[in-house]
């Protein structure tokens, strides 16, 4: 059986792949799509780890007013914010310790950083700080402090 010309050609159109315009042609569509969404989820990213730090400092804070009413004082400087967690073992030792403290664990900042406390605090009774994503003090956005005595809005 003779093939005719036009049945081989359709066949070879059939089978071939893109052609190198129509795939620079996808790639820039999907370049301007990453551009345009990519800033938008970013910029979501960096609110949401504000968020998680705000939502931290209350909840340390209620931890710390549990203590305070059981103890009749906040855990010092030196006890840190372990004395949430388990029972301190140096002064002042809090008499009425519950037995399962006073959070399950420390939760870490944003940047998987340990919370800093100070007590007494030098803005309130305590203070509950991060230094940000570069764990310097001072900065801005990202790699500005956090604490729990100046919200985002009071910020300058």
């Amino acid at each position: 059986m003779k093939q005719d010309g036009v049945g081989v050609s359709v066949r070879r159109r059939a089978q071939s792949g893109f052609s190198m315009i129509e795939i620079l042609v996808v790639l820039v569509i999907i370049g301007l799509l990453v551009s345009i969404v990519a800033p938008n989820v970013l910029d979501r990213a960096d609110d949401a780890r504000i968020q998680k730090a705000q939502a931290d400092f209350k909840a340390i804070e209620t931890a710390l007013k549990m203590y305070r009413l059981d103890n009749f004082n906040y855990p010092s400087s030196e006890q840190g914010l372990e004395a949430l967690v388990t029972k301190p073992s140096i002064d002042p030792i809090p008499r009425q310790y519950r037995a399962n403290g006073y959070l399950e664990n420390l939760p870490k900042d944003p940047w998987n950083r340990p919370y800093l406390y100070l007590s007494p605090g030098e803005e309130k009774e305590f203070d509950i700080y991060t230094l940000g994503a570069d764990g310097v003090s001072g900065g801005q956005d990202q790699n500005g402090d956090m604490n729990n005595w100046q919200t985002g809005e009071d910020k300058e």
